[in-house]
């Protein structure tokens, strides 16, 4: 039987979903055939992390059911596969479960090798959009500015962005932005999305300017995201925006874990104090089981002179950056000002950074 490895941590695999040991051999033939590694799921349950980020996801007919059943994120190339004579009472669960083909054994065979060779470490990653999410490690960490500085500065590299406020309790990034005037669509109208939404449709009424588009709460009653609409609209984003960030919240509901279930990179923010590292254990140990690139960045200053290398080692997570204090900024911000707009500045500058990684093109210099 085909060795069973992992692809390189900066690249998700393509994931096989199957307990049909017959069909897991035929499977990792044809994904050593196309020049790929996977990732392996048994169940719906040990998929439910890796399943948004996967760039291809081969679901067994034993699974189909199991799946759909566990009502997990609609997500494109999603692939029904099983044995010529096994398949037929799964194609209406496929047409459910939103797959967009169905794979017989053996006569997809070769179709299935090339898929997988798709999703080979020289090609360029599938979904349209790149995705990164932020969260605080305590609240007041400052990760609604970083997300809001992420989505201007790439915005001002012509970067078509969507900035995602996924937290109803933190207040508004359109506050942030400045943006709480502007007309357009707020999620309390989206709640009821699902399944696939049309991506120029929902950008036209979204609150924008420029490049950027942002998708936020409105002042009135709290209501539940269901899950579906967040991964709806998510969907929706990738296939419209080059960009996406999303600001997620510390206590992750399923809305929050779908989203930070489909994103490249997740960064988690921490300002530079013993308790604030504490309270980010308990973040890191829920978020990180669902977001394959998982980074740390420190906020200064700090009062105890605990070092930003401390926190992250503390944490078991990669030193992303760090955020030296900032005064100038905040009077930004209480006067209508978006962090990062002009380009200077700590926060600016490692925004950038992010950015030059997180899509391979360098934005926009400092103003």
């Amino acid at each position: 039987m085909p060795t069973r490895t992992s692809a390189p941590s900066h690249q998700a695999p393509p994931l096989l979903v199957t307990s049909d040991e017959d069909l897991l051999d035929d499977l990792l033939r044809l994904a050593a055939a196309g020049g790929v590694e996977v990732g392996l799921a048994p169940d719906p349950a040990a998929a439910r992390s890796r399943w948004s980020p996967a760039p291809l996801v081969l679901v067994g007919s034993d699974q189909a059911q199991p799946c759909l059943r566990a009502r997990l994120p609609y997500r494109r190339r999603l692939v029904l596969v099983g044995r010529s004579g096994r398949l037929d009472p799964h194609w209406e669960v496929a047409d459910l479960m939103g797959a967009e083909h169905v794979a017989t054994l053996p006569a997809a065979e070769p179709w299935l090798v090339d898929r997988f060779a798709e999703c080979g470490p020289d090609r360029p990653a599938p979904g349209g959009a790149r995705a990164v999410a932020v969260l605080g490690g305590r609240g007041g960490a400052g990760a609604s500015i970083l997300a809001g500085g992420l989505a201007v500065t790439a915005a001002r590299s012509r970067l078509r962005t969507l900035l995602v406020d996924a937290d109803p309790l933190g207040g508004g990034l359109d506050l942030v932005l400045g943006w709480e005037r502007l007309d357009g669509l707020r999620w309390p109208a989206l709640a009821d999305a699902e399944g696939r939404v049309d991506a120029s449709s929902l950008v036209d009424a979204l609150p924008s300017r420029g490049d950027l588009v942002m998708l936020s709460w409105d002042r009135g009653d709290l209501l539940p995201l269901p899950a579906p609409a967040m991964a709806a609209t998510l969907d929706a984003a990738r296939r419209g925006r080059d960009v996406v960030v999303v600001d997620l919240p510390r206590h992750l509901d399923d809305a929050a874990l779908t989203a930070l279930q489909s994103v490249e990179r997740g960064y988690v923010v921490v300002p530079a104090e013993l308790r604030a590292t504490a309270a980010a254990a308990r973040v890191v140990a829920a978020a990180a089981p669902h977001c394959t690139d998982l980074s740390l960045v420190v906020r200064g200053p700090a009062p105890g002179r605990l070092d930003a290398t401390e926190v992250a080692k503390a944490l078991g997570l990669p030193l992303a950056g760090t955020l030296r204090p900032e005064p100038a900024l905040r009077r930004r911000l209480e006067r209508g000002g978006a962090p990062a707009a002009d380009g200077r500045g700590p926060l600016a500058d490692l925004s950038r950074r992010i950015i030059t990684e997180l899509t391979g093109m360098p934005p926009a210099g400092a103003a």
